[in-house]
């Protein structure tokens, strides 16, 4: 089979038509078109149907496709990193994380990387979705608490915990500072996620003793961004993330009166395990721990 056609089919096929692929590699159409073509005469099948409006791939292509994509992506990985030992870091290298994680930290960290090797072309995606490296196409993937998985190995480069934090002006505040113990047994006016079914907090205090606390939400949002930004307009508590409160607290915006009793934090960044971890993607690696 011939390698190159097989490439030109998995491009038409992922970019949904002969036009989109022939776009985005930079490439004659009827290029693609006979290289597809070519391939469906050595196969002796049909893989496109064509005389349709939008791209469909038979059941034969559709199949081939899926079989074929992920080991074209490791042909691709073991020649980067065969190149790797001879060169410096290169090439594209798409990383997936959350949003908070990459508001917070991975801009500074892109930018650094971005003078430290040139020669790679770095594309950092927030998103708050589980992606997958293979099927999504990323080099890296970083996630939070991540559960045990066979096909991802990787590194854990943070570990972080909830702050309760308050600004400096809020009714909470001024409650706290006469007994802390007293405000956060009564009833704690709370800005919450939109998706929290938290019944009650266990926070630990400066003297180390925990207790249980209810929130009385007062405001429901959809993102720990959005819930940071009410928390600093005095509005309630919150529990934020330490690595998004860090900045503020340093800088006297907000107050924290206590930590999540819970289980820390762990962030981690993972690559496929099928897949050679190759120079660019450990150089990026070291940089983040």
């Amino acid at each position: 089979m011939d390698l190159t056609a097989l490439a030109d089919f998995n491009a038409v096929a992922q970019h949904g038509g002969f036009a989109a692929a022939a776009r985005k590699l930079d490439r004659p159409k009827a290029t693609l078109s006979r290289r597809v073509a070519e391939l469906e005469q050595s196969l002796g099948v049909r893989l496109i149907d064509r005389g349709v409006r939008t791209l469909r791939l038979t059941d034969e292509g559709r199949m081939l496709s899926e079989q074929t994509r992920g080991l074209l992506a490791e042909i691709v990985e073991a020649g980067d990193a065969v190149a790797s030992r001879a060169s410096a870091p290169r090439g594209r290298l798409r990383v997936s994380a959350p949003v908070v994680y990459a508001h917070v930290a991975l801009s500074r960290v892109a930018a650094r990387f971005a003078r430290a090797y040139p020669q790679v072309e770095l594309e950092i995606v927030a998103e708050d979705r589980v992606t997958d490296p293979v099927d999504d196409g990323y080099d890296l993937v970083i996630r939070v608490n991540p559960r045990p998985d066979e096909l991802l190995v990787g590194r854990r480069i943070a570990v972080d915990r909830r702050v309760l934090c308050a600004a400096p002006d809020s009714t909470v505040v001024r409650e706290s500072n006469m007994d802390m113990r007293g405000a956060l047994a009564s009833g704690l006016p709370a800005i919450v996620m939109a998706t929290a079914n938290d019944q009650t907090w266990r926070i630990q205090i400066m003297d180390g003793t925990v207790h249980e606390v209810t929130p009385v939400p007062i405001l429901r949002l959809s993102s720990l961004l959005m819930v940071r930004e009410a928390t600093l307009e005095g509005t309630g508590a919150a529990l934020l993330p330490g690595l998004l409160a860090q900045a503020d607290i340093e800088s006297g915006k907000l107050v924290p009166l206590g930590l999540d009793a819970g289980p820390a934090v762990e962030i981690w960044a993972l690559y496929s395990s099928r897949r050679f971890l190759n120079a660019k993607v450990r150089a990026f690696l070291d940089m983040l721990v």
